[in-house]
């Protein structure tokens, strides 16, 4: 088979394709034909060397969708679409970035489909992790959710099931050029960072989806209206939030509250997974893909995502699909 395999911790050309033997099955573990995989910045992290306890070489990619070409569960038998998120995909084992991957049972979220490989393969990390921010947001019908990191593929699926439920949204990007796909993604308000102070509404937004993290967390806490909450689900700014001090920077009647993506993986997700699937199908959430592109073509996705050009999801789909 083929795969691209990230040969030690750099820039974009450390990812190499070659040609690897297809995994044997074990016990616990099936094989599934890759038919599609998203590209998300944790991998750019672990290709930069910064996810402690990755060996190298490894084949990256902590998502992918696909058919069960071999399996030891019997739930799951050959045939079956599925999709597969985290777990230490693409970290501890092998994952997505090839044309199969060897993967634990218990990841494998079965999922019908009438959607094509590319459109399936953008939504389990990204809409997983979107919905699930939501979730635990609590936002309902008619309230006010700002989005930091809107044009981001989890900001933008974020946007799109808000929408889709009648929250009003606003959303922030520090390229004007992207403000379309904000548009396109049912956002009311687009602010472009610096323009203005990231609220278009004077008691400011019930909740506040921060996607960028480290760098924002403590000012969306200030933004957010007495008795709101906000979420940080994402990273794009780093992971860690220096001389944090709670009670100073937690605003009195505010919440602070966090989703990660392991939390919807496997059998949790499954559920979560097929109704966002359904709700693609029928017209309701709008799949923001910016590009596909092959194998070959990886090591140029990655440096488009690292230069922040991407505005959407990038998914793979392997060339002998």
């Amino acid at each position: 088979m083929r795969a691209v395999v990230c040969a030690r911790p750099g820039g974009p050309e450390v990812l190499e394709v070659r040609k690897l033997p297809v995994p044997a099955v074990r016990a616990g573990w099936s094989l599934v034909r890759v038919m599609g995989a998203g590209l998300n910045r944790s991998e750019l992290r672990t290709r930069q060397g910064h996810s402690p306890g990755v060996r190298f070489p490894r084949v990256l990619g902590i998502e992918c969708v696909g058919v069960v070409a071999a399996s030891t569960d019997p739930s799951k038998p050959a045939g079956t679409t599925v999709a597969a998120v985290m777990g230490e995909m693409g970290r501890a084992f092998d994952g997505g970035y090839a044309e199969y991957a060897l993967l634990p049972n218990d990841l494998l979220m079965p999922v019908t489909s009438t959607l094509p490989w590319e459109v399936l393969a953008a939504l389990p990390e990204t809409y997983l992790t979107a919905q699930g921010a939501l979730d635990a947001l609590g936002v309902r019908p008619g309230e006010r959710l700002l989005i930091r990191g809107g044009t981001s593929s989890v900001g933008l699926a974020a946007a799109t099931i808000a929408h889709g439920h009648g929250v009003e949204v606003a959303a922030t990007t520090r390229r004007p050029e992207k403000a379309g796909a904000l548009t396109a993604a049912g956002v009311d308000h687009v602010i472009v960072e610096g323009d203005d102070d990231g609220s278009p509404w004077a008691a400011g937004p019930s909740h506040v989806l921060d996607l960028v993290g480290a760098r924002t967390v403590v000012d969306s806490l200030r933004l957010v209206g007495r008795g709101g909450t906000v979420c940080v689900a994402g990273s794009l700014s780093g992971w860690l939030v220096r001389d944090f001090e709670p009670i100073a920077m937690i605003p009195s009647g505010a919440r602070l509250t966090a989703f990660h993506s392991d939390d919807a993986r496997g059998s949790a997700g499954a559920a979560v997974l097929q109704r966002v699937v359904r709700q693609v199908e029928a017209g309701v959430y709008r799949p923001n893909i910016d590009r596909v592109v092959g194998l070959d073509d990886l090591a140029e996705a990655h440096r488009h995502m690292e230069n922040n050009r991407a505005a959407g999801k990038v998914v793979l789909v392997p060339d002998s699909c």
